[in-house]
């Protein structure tokens, strides 16, 4: 029987990386069939639920493709986000075979301006987290993160090391999300921009702009950059249908 980490992460996410690992080593290859669910049981020591959740999510995300009758098979490496999601960018870069890491800019707590004040809803100025980082695929900068974090529902965030993990893992074990609102923009890199993107001045980007939220509380202010020329967002839903 194969060992899962022994840390508190739920069971199903644990499956998550397991199956993860396996594409991101080359073990599971591309289009390449996964164990069924009775062995991923077998092997694992888990529930069959659990195995299901796991792979559900993971098919969600474009990482599994789930075939009735056939199969679950590794989807097709895309260098694409999904975007009404909110994805661990490491997960889905080694999902697609690559390697990830990344590189803290800053991490600081301070005082919102009368913008950031109105977007966490406060009523009036006070201190939140702040922390840029950037994202690397295969040693090469995708992705420029900036992040305002509620100190509410995320304590200690800037004590944290962010290069042994994801701001988008700690937050996950901090709070739910019940609420998520995007805006994407395009838009000219800056200096600083093309600095930690390894682009040249006024290149095309994508910039989206995220709230989170728990309840009736905002838990983050982000903006996402990316390179428009290495990267894309997009989406597959199926809008309600009135009866």
């Amino acid at each position: 029987m194969i060992n899962l980490p022994d840390n508190a992460s739920p069971l199903y996410e644990k499956v998550k990386n397991y199956v993860l690992q396996n594409i991101g080593s080359g073990l599971w290859g591309q289009d390449q069939r996964l164990p069924s669910e009775n062995e991923l049981v077998s092997a694992l020591g888990v529930s069959r639920m659990t195995i299901h959740r796991a792979l559900r999510e993971l098919t969600s995300v474009g990482v599994l493709v789930r075939i009735q009758g056939v199969g679950t098979f590794v989807a097709a490496s895309q260098a694409k986000s999904e975007l009404l999601e909110i994805n661990n960018i490491a997960a889905e870069i080694e999902a697609r075979g690559h390697s990830h890491h990344s590189k803290v800019l800053l991490l600081e707590t301070l005082m919102t301006t009368p913008a950031l004040t109105t977007a966490f809803e406060f009523k009036k100025r006070r201190l939140v987290y702040h922390s840029i980082v950037v994202h690397f695929e295969n040693d090469e900068p995708v992705q420029l993160e900036e992040r305002f974090v509620n100190p509410d529902l995320a304590p200690d965030y800037d004590q944290q090391d962010f290069n042994s993990q994801t701001t988008f893992e700690y937050l996950q074990q901090q709070t739910p999300v019940t609420e998520i609102e995007h805006v994407i923009s395009a838009i000219a890199a800056d200096e600083a921009i093309a600095e930690h993107l390894r682009l040249n001045p006024s290149e095309p980007c994508l910039l989206l702009h995220r709230r989170t939220w728990t309840g009736d509380a905002v838990v983050t202010v982000n903006r996402f950059t990316y390179a428009g020329a290495r990267y894309s967002l997009g989406s597959r839903y199926w809008p309600s249908r009135k009866k």
